[in-house]
């Protein structure tokens, strides 16, 4: 690390979860100052068309790794140094809020040890816009005071003691980026004791255009949806909570498997690599 340098500064900002409309007013601000702009996939093309600064460089370092698409965290890492080292404004923009499932503390590590600048702005995280975009708010008087935010990426993150209070929970539960384990959170819910009046629902593509949702009890889960494969980004939405859906929802489900995240160029190189960047279209 070269002490003499004199760094740009590093924007960590969320462009919420989809609607264009969600972004905050700074970082938008931020986006139109911005020399370069390290985007992930879940980032509307809209987005970037309408707020970033036309003389920007986009990079898109989306990760999709169950369909082999991804790019390193280190060398998203290695980008920001790169980047902020030419005296640039980096804005690294990710999808939702950047503090909720994201990889944050690593660029976070990453700009403190090199001792580059860096400002954080929040943004409307998936679980707040489906929450509204459904009519599903989540917590409400009389059907839960809590809600707990987690994820199920893989089958065995969750030990069966933690699910054996899930089950028990009043607590709305929402699960990020679990789409695809979706049956074994309803198997292990129901194995473990669920209520019969807990209703579950699945947001596919939330606050977008192509945005639906599909919602039953619990226990129906397996029967109705158990062989379903849902649009990326799906939420999963559990609790009583999700019985409000059918009284306050205000928008029509789009019917629609259109894909409104469209893959975007993502980086695949390896530390160490020539800097002209091997560039792929997911």
């Amino acid at each position: 690390m070269n002490e003499n340098i004199k760094y740009g500064k590093v924007i960590l900002a969320g462009a919420g979860p989809g609607d264009p409309e969600l972004i905050t007013a700074k970082a938008i601000r931020y986006l139109q100052q911005a020399d370069v702009v390290l985007t992930d996939r879940l980032v509307s093309d809209e987005i970037l068309r309408r707020y970033v600064n036309p003389a920007a460089e986009v990079i898109y370092v989306g990760k999709q790794c169950r369909k082999g698409s991804s790019t390193l965290q280190e060398t998203i890492n290695e980008l920001l140094v790169q980047y902020a080292a030419q005296q640039k404004t980096v804005v690294r923009l990710k999808g939702g809020d950047v503090s909720i499932f994201s990889n944050v503390l690593d660029e976070l590590e990453t700009l403190v040890r090199h001792k580059i600048p860096y400002e954080i702005i929040p943004g409307v995280t998936a679980a707040l816009g489906a929450a509204a975009y459904t009519g599903i708010p989540l917590t409400a008087r009389g059907y839960s005071t809590a809600v707990r935010f987690l994820t199920l990426y893989k089958s065995d993150v969750v030990t069966d003691a933690y699910w054996k209070e899930l089950a028990g929970s009043r607590d709305t539960l929402v699960f990020y980026m679990s789409a695809e384990t979706v049956n074994t959170v309803v198997s292990k819910l129901i194995q473990f004791g669920v209520a019969d009046d807990i209703r579950i629902a699945v947001v596919e593509q939330a606050t977008t255009p192509l945005q639906n949702i599909h919602t039953c009890h619990i226990h129906e889960f397996p029967d109705k949806f158990g062989d379903r494969i849902f649009l990326s980004p799906s939420l999963v939405i559990i609790g009583r909570v999700v019985a409000l859906h059918e009284q306050f929802s205000w928008i029509t489900s789009s019917n629609s498997q259109e894909e409104y995240f469209k893959p975007g160029a993502f980086i695949n190189k390896n530390p160490g690599e020539d800097d002209s960047k091997k560039v792929s279209r997911a």
